[in-house]
C-alpha cells in the first residue's frame, strides 16, 4: 500500500511543476518577442529554454518527491517550495506578456533568494534532494544575467 502511496506522491509531485510550466508557456506563447532583443553575449537559442525548463521542473518535482516520501517535509519546506514555483511562474508572465524588464530583474533576483534558501532547507534533511536543485539554481544565475543583459540592451 504504501509503494502505490509513493508512487502517487511522485508522479503528482513531478506534474505539478511541468503542469504550472505548461501553463505559463500557454499564456505567455503569443507574447513571447525573445527572438526580436537584443540579446548579451552567451545567449542560448529560443528552442533550448521549454528543453531546460522541463528538465528543471522534473528534477523540482523528483528533489521534492524524495523529501515527502521520506516523511522530511515540513512546513517551511513547503511553503518555500510553493513560493518560488510562483516566483518562478510570475517571472515569465512579467518579463514576457507585461513587458516590464526592469520589474522582472528584481523578480528573478528574489527568486533566486527563494531559490537558494530552498536548497538550503533541502540540504538539511536530504543531500541528494538539495543536489538535484543545483541545476536549476545555475540556471537561475544565468537568467538573471540574461535579464539583466536585455534590459540594458533595449
Amino acid at each position: 500500500m504504501k509503494s502505490k502511496k509513493n508512487i502517487f506522491i511522485w508522479i503528482r509531485n513531478v506534474a505539478i511543476p511541468l503542469l504550472v510550466g505548461g501553463l505559463v508557456g500557454f499564456i505567455m506563447s503569443k507574447f513571447i518577442d525573445y527572438d526580436i532583443l537584443n540579446k548579451p553575449p552567451f545567449s542560448p537559442p529560443a528552442v533550448i529554454f521549454p528543453v531546460m525548463w522541463t528538465i528543471l521542473y522534473i528534477l523540482m518535482g523528483v528533489s521534492y518527491s524524495i523529501l515527502e516520501t521520506k516523511s522530511l517535509n515540513d512546513r517551511n519546506i513547503k511553503v518555500i517550495y510553493f513560493i518560488q514555483l510562483f516566483f518562478n511562474a510570475m517571472w515569465s508572465i512579467i518579463f514576457f506578456v507585461f513587458k516590464l524588464r526592469f520589474l522582472s530583474i528584481i523578480w528573478i533576483l528574489v527568486l533566486l533568494i527563494f531559490v537558494i534558501y530552498m536548497i538550503v532547507l533541502f540540504y538539511r534533511k536530504n543531500k541528494l534532494a538539495s543536489f538535484l536543485q543545483l541545476p536549476y539554481l545555475f540556471w537561475i544565475i544565468f537568467a538573471s544575467y540574461l535579464n539583466i543583459g536585455v534590459y540594458l540592451l533595449n
